[in-house]
């Protein structure tokens, strides 16, 4: 089944974000939401979740599932919102409770801070399957830029996250805590391993030098033959090096901090305190 996929890109974050519907039906997934944030005056803004509940609105589907990808470090999820407007099932990986347990440490969260996944409606794991009405979508574990990334394929599309990006941009970092070069070079051979007309869908675009638009949709086969850093069957000693090198040149994400302390939830923010405020914390020198 060849499902119908309409993206939308947030150029604030450059993250891809996409609804994934049947040809014929009105089951939809979202994937890999956005909650704007304003990080100098800690403001949030729906505007980005909005135009995707509007266009499903207009689009009479039906949301059943609201994915993620992975705990994503440069954006916020809009999934608690999206849910409460449109329905559906939270889902992510099930290695979301080793992320949990690194950022509970990191963000000195405490006990009340259940580090076991339960903030999501689903935990999933590797060759594990659920449903998008009649389709059904698989799930590859797809580890190395974090410990929980996963690779959704609905029919012929794989929705990669963060793991590959365009082939002329490349592949994921991997030094945040629980990442892993050796690891995301296993995992992109998961994703290599598909057919070759394979649509692939990434989590983000940043315009790769020379290129005057932003593009976010490519193929196992153009992957594996012209990614600039795993193409043309690059062994994985090569891999590592690179990868571990360009890593080292890399800045935090802007939003790395909020990111993670809401996404670790779900999206959920931290719990209020008796003034019904909602505080974020700034750890000093822990990333």
């Amino acid at each position: 089944m060849t499902p119908i996929i309409k993206a939308f890109f947030d150029e604030a974050t450059n993250t891809v974000s996409y609804v994934v519907y049947e040809p014929q039906g009105s089951a939809c997934a979202i994937i890999d939401s956005v909650l704007d944030f304003d990080h100098a005056s800690g403001r949030t803004d729906t505007s980005s979740a909005d135009a995707i509940i509007g266009w499903i609105i207009d689009k009479e589907l039906k949301v059943q599932w609201i994915l993620e990808s992975h705990v994503h470090a440069d954006h916020l999820s809009a999934a608690p919102y999206l849910q409460e407007e449109l329905g559906g099932k939270i889902g992510i990986g099930a290695k979301i409770t080793v992320v949990q347990d690194t950022f509970g440490k990191v963000f000195n969260e405490g006990t009340e801070f259940q580090r076991d996944g339960s903030q999501f409606d689903a935990l999933f794991t590797d060759g594990d399957s659920f449903h998008i009405g009649q389709m059904r979508a698989d799930v590859m574990h797809t580890p190395g830029h974090t410990p929980a990334c996963m690779t959704y394929v609905v029919g012929d599309a794989a929705f990669v996250g963060d793991t590959l990006f365009m082939p002329d941009f490349g592949t994921a970092r991997c030094d945040f805590p629980g990442g892993s070069s050796e690891m995301l070079y296993q995992s992109i051979q998961k994703i290599l391993a598909l057919p070759d007309e394979t649509r692939v869908f990434v989590g983000h675009d940043y315009k790769a030098p020379g290129r005057d638009q932003y593009a976010w949709e490519t193929t196992v086969g153009e992957q594996k033959a012209l990614n600039v850093h795993i193409g043309h069957g690059r062994s994985i000693e090569d891999f590592t090096g690179l990868r571990d090198a360009r890593d080292a040149t890399l800045a935090m994400p802007r939003l790395i901090l909020p990111s993670l302390q809401v996404n670790m939830r779900a999206g959920h923010m931290p719990e209020p305190d008796d003034q019904g405020d909602v505080f974020l914390k700034l750890p000093v020198n822990k990333l």
